[in-house]
């Protein structure tokens, strides 16, 4: 085919889309299933209907091919060892006693079986639940779901590709299960896993498909030779099947490097490639590679993971370029376009100029179809969506509320002297010591306590008018009253004030920051029934008042126990937020940094004696390939130091970081030279203790002892083994105890229970010393 007909033949696809609803009803229904208020037929009518909705507007914006399958009730990666009959042997027998009860044992846990291990979606803030293999692993294939979604589309007369997670991203995400040895490689199981997904891609033939999208952006992360010849040997089998759809297979969020070739060469019927932010060296390493003559190329050329409008005729640039290197080419967002907000429509209060700069899920969708207007019926179809587009594009450029001089001259007047403490660890950690005056394996939590049903009331109330700001903040010091009660009856050592005034860790100090704009609507899932608004970076940072002194030491008026300061670090106010991409994200992390900085003098000046700016991003955030991770590492730990190393030797600092892989940026921790960390360990037994030991990292650390994204309770022997594993790896003296995260989205019978048998383990353990 010719670039001319492959232009005239252009198709707009996306490759999933936000799950929960205009009104987040998919949550709402999971929840109440949960709680007994919802039956199983009425979740799945609410989860049918989201799914209609949702391709109906996908075709109404004029997609030409929808996807299906990329819609769960939980998580789309559980979705894939259901279909793999990957089921855990200790979740075996709910799922077989009943399927949907035993799939949300599976990403929650029970009071039988603990749930299987979740942690981020690359260097996404999406969660996925870990696959768990071994040796004895035996795959089934149970395609269910993904034909009964790809009927639905088809019976209500939608063109749909439905969207399968690869099986070399499947296997190289999974872990080895409890029990298997540690260097077991679950990719080895390849090839018991293949057949399965054979059969699957026939199901799906059967069941209508013409297209079938296998998603392997685990090839865009540095692979080993072994690995790409796994990949070439994969589609090298699925390619030769004659029971197939046509296979189209996906790659996004960076580059593709060696792998690109490897893909191109396989017997599939087409690519899907990102052509965004790093990624857009696809276009080059595709040329070089020889296009793909023959072959399908859908052009990820609309950002998917960030909510600014496309630079329309950038795009129509690339794409112009790419009809040249493949036999037709299609338009798509970079990735699924689960990773934004729903639509921008919904937001009442955005400034109307700024508003002209963003795109959420429903824009995308139209920017999309646009750009594929454009390229098979030429510019000249889409002359006022161009127009309008140059138009604000240059509104943003040249708008004054982008940039702050004294902001700008502030963070250019950083010197070393001030990314680094006064005095070294060694002297640091006595002092602390003396002023804090701790027991062995002292107690704290995160941070956050359960937001109940009265204090979203409370804050609902005060928008609505129903309360004033005083009744507010009566209902808020009443409840860090007896949430500070509760810890000191409790035995908890190092107290926190709950943060019950706070609606967000991000967002609560973004509707504070001047450069920040807060949503509305603008719902984001981070896994499962958990949604966030992530704030958008609109401008330049600064603090025009303190944010949360008042609180703190209104808290620590309350008992003798020393009370925590609360706070997000700068690299996690980018990452769970959509951050600018008109500069580097160092400048605007030196920019927060500077903020918090502030505040962080404050909160000393005030007395608080520990203070914990909380980084459970750092790893999140860390780029894909090893390449780019030295610069990122290096303006990142200094964002924190920045943040923090302004204080008396005497304060102790504190972070916090949660569901990731730490062993990566064990030095960049180091790096950090906060005083105590606190780490997610629970889900993954006391892992990171271990990798902490091994790389004598010396300073104090609190591995999680309780799972709190599960509503199981740990009873007091569990916990206290998981705390003998830690001192197996860290000596006592360097050892806190503590929840894995925050405890908002817990409920207070749960956290009652759990903190209660926390301490007493705590005890226990203290009286073997």
């Amino acid at each position: 085919m010719t670039a001319t007909s492959a232009a005239a033949a252009a198709r707009a696809t996306v490759y999933g889309y936000p799950r929960q609803g205009h009104h987040r009803e998919l949550k709402k229904a999971v929840e109440g299933y949960w709680k007994g208020r919802v039956g199983a037929d009425a979740l799945r009518e609410t989860a049918a209907d989201l799914r209609r909705a949702n391709w109906r507007q996908l075709a109404d914006a004029g997609i030409h091919e929808v996807p299906t399958g990329d819609f769960s009730t939980y998580d789309h990666v559980l979705d894939t060892s259901v279909m793999v009959g990957a089921v855990p042997d200790r979740h075996r027998a709910a799922v077989e006693a009943d399927a949907l009860d035993g799939y949300f044992a599976m990403a929650r846990g029970n009071q039988e079986a603990a749930p299987l291990e979740m942690t981020k979606w690359f260097d996404t803030n999406y969660h996925y639940l870990v696959p768990e293999l071994g040796p004895g692993t035996v795959f089934s294939a149970n395609s269910t779901k993904q034909t009964a979604e790809l009927s639905e589309a088809v019976t209500l007369g939608h063109t749909a590709r439905p969207v399968l997670v690869g099986p070399v991203t499947y296997l190289l995400l999974a872990k080895p299960a409890p029990g298997v040895a540690p260097d077991f490689e679950p990719l080895t199981l390849l090839d018991r896993l293949l057949p399965v997904y054979a059969e699957v891609l026939a199901d799906l033939r059967a069941a209508g498909a013409e297209w079938v999208q296998l998603d392997e952006p685990a090839l865009v992360q540095d692979r080993t030779t072994a690995e790409l010849n796994a990949a070439a040997r994969a589609y090298r089998e699925l390619g030769a099947l004659t029971d197939r759809p046509r296979l189209l297979v996906a790659s996004y969020f960076d580059r593709l490097g060696p792998a690109l070739p490897v893909l191109a060469k396989a017997p599939v019927d087409g690519l899907a490639l990102d052509f965004t932010g790093p990624a857009a060296a696809n276009l080059d390493d595709l040329a070089a590679a020889g296009g793909l003559p023959g072959k399908r190329l859908v052009a990820g050329v609309v950002d998917g993971r960030n909510v600014w409008i496309n630079d329309l005729a950038a795009s129509l640039s690339t794409l112009g370029t790419l009809l040249g290197l493949a036999d037709r080419v299609d338009v798509a967002a970079s990735c699924s376009l689960l990773h934004v907000p729903l639509d921008t429509a919904a937001e009442r209060d955005i400034d109307p100029r700024i508003a002209r700069w963003l795109a959420f899920a429903r824009q995308k969708t139209a920017e999309v179809a646009t750009l594929a207007r454009g390229i098979a019926r030429g510019t000249g179809a889409i002359a006022a969506e161009l127009a309008a587009n140059r138009a604000d594009l240059a509104s943003r450029a040249t708008s004054a509320l982008t940039r702050d001089p004294a902001v700008r001259a502030r963070a250019g007047a950083v010197t070393d002297a001030d990314v680094h403490r006064s005095a070294p660890y060694a002297e640091r950690a006595p002092a602390q010591r003396a002023r804090l005056r701790l027991p062995a394996l002292p107690t704290t939590t995160i941070g956050s306590f359960p937001q109940t049903t009265e204090l979203r009331t409370a804050r609902a109330d005060l928008r609505a008018g129903r309360i004033d700001t005083a009744g507010y903040e009566q209902r808020i010091a009443a409840e860090i009253q007896d949430v500070v009660s509760f810890q000191e009856k409790t035995g908890i050592d190092v107290l926190v004030h709950g943060e019950p005034e706070r609606n967000d860790m991000v967002q609560y100090f973004a509707e504070q920051l001047t450069g920040y704009l807060a949503t509305q609507h603008g719902w984001v899932q981070s896994y499962g029934t958990r949604y966030v608004r992530p704030p958008i970076l609109a401008g330049d940072i600064s603090r025009p008042e303190p944010m949360t002194v008042r609180w703190t030491t209104y808290a620590q008026s309350l008992t003798d126990r020393p009370v925590k300061g609360m706070l997000t670090g700068p690299v996690t106010m980018l990452a769970w937020s959509f951050v600018r991409d008109d500069q580097p994200l160092a400048d605007t992390a030196r920019q927060v940094a500077l903020a918090l900085r502030d505040e962080v003098s404050d909160l000393e000046a005030a007395g608080t004696p520990v203070i914990q700016v909380d980084e459970p991003a750092l790893r999140e955030t860390l780029p894909l390939r090893t390449a780019d991770r030295p610069a990122y590492l290096a303006w990142a730990t200094e964002a924190f130091r920045l943040t923090t190393v302004g204080v008396r030797p005497d304060t102790q600092i504190h972070t916090h970081m949660c569901y990731a892989e730490f062993g990566d940026i064990l030095p960049a921790i180091d790096d950090l030279d906060a005083d105590v960390i606190s780490l997610e360990a629970a889900r993954s037994h006391m892992g990171v203790a271990r990798e902490l030991a091994d790389a004598h990292y010396p300073r104090e650390v609190g591995p999680g002892v309780y799972d709190i994204h599960s509503p199981r309770v740990p009873g007091p022997a569990e916990t206290a083994a998981l705390l003998r594993t830690a001192l197996a790896a860290l000596p006592a003296e360097r050892l806190w105890v503590n929840p894995d995260c925050g405890l908002k989205t817990r409920g207070w019978p749960e956290v009652r229970a759990s903190l209660d048998h926390l301490v007493a383990a705590a005890r226990e353990v203290r009286s073997t010393l």
